[in-house]
């Protein structure tokens, strides 16, 4: 993959045909979302996804600055980097489940190295989940959709018209209990 094509996918630009057909369920609307990164790239390009979806980002380039953010700025989700200079993101994020004032707050970590000792290392010191880099804007809204789902983040308010068309098209699916018409083998 080319430095091009990993700045689209950084950057959520992607074919049309990779996008989501479903209906997304996303956190309310100026949700504050915190971003830990010493990558400039990496927040700015995520700082560009979350704002399009009506959430307020807010950016720091090192784990001491984002746990001041994080006490003062009361962000609802925080995005953090594992390898960051000075403290790292395992010792951020032990910071701050520790501290009452922040303990709550649902955290992703980030890195470009993933390793399965690394995602079994955060779930025990309290990770809500883990993104590999670079990331596209479909994984990043997946994301959030999970924690929303799972009731760690608020939800946001459907208006009338996209439920009655989420209601149309629930109404159109094919059960997989069905038989397949169009499934010669089953044909007697």
């Amino acid at each position: 993959m080319s430095q091009l094509d990993r700045f689209r996918r950084l950057l959520g630009l992607t074919a049309s045909n990779e996008r989501r057909n479903t209906h997304r369920i996303d956190a309310r609307e100026g949700t504050r979302i915190l971003i830990i990164d010493d990558s400039r790239t990496v927040v700015a390009a995520l700082s560009h996804m979350l704002r399009q979806s009506g959430y307020e980002p807010i950016g720091a380039s090192d784990a001491e600055k984002g746990l001041e953010l994080a006490i003062s700025e009361k962000p609802h989700l925080i995005f953090l980097d594992i390898v960051l200079p000075g403290l790292n993101g395992f010792a951020a994020l032990r910071r701050l489940r520790k501290d009452e004032r922040t303990h709550k707050i649902p955290v992703i970590m980030i890195s470009g190295n993933p390793q399965a000792a690394e995602r079994f290392y955060l779930e025990r010191i309290g990770a809500d989940d883990f993104m590999k880099k670079p990331f596209g804007r479909a994984e990043v809204f997946s994301r959030i959709e999970k924690l929303v789902k799972q009731g760690a983040l608020p939800g946001r308010k459907i208006s009338e018209e996209k439920q009655a068309a989420m209601t149309v098209d629930e109404d159109h699916k094919i059960s997989d209990d069905m038989p397949d018409p169009f499934d010669l083998s089953r044909q007697g």
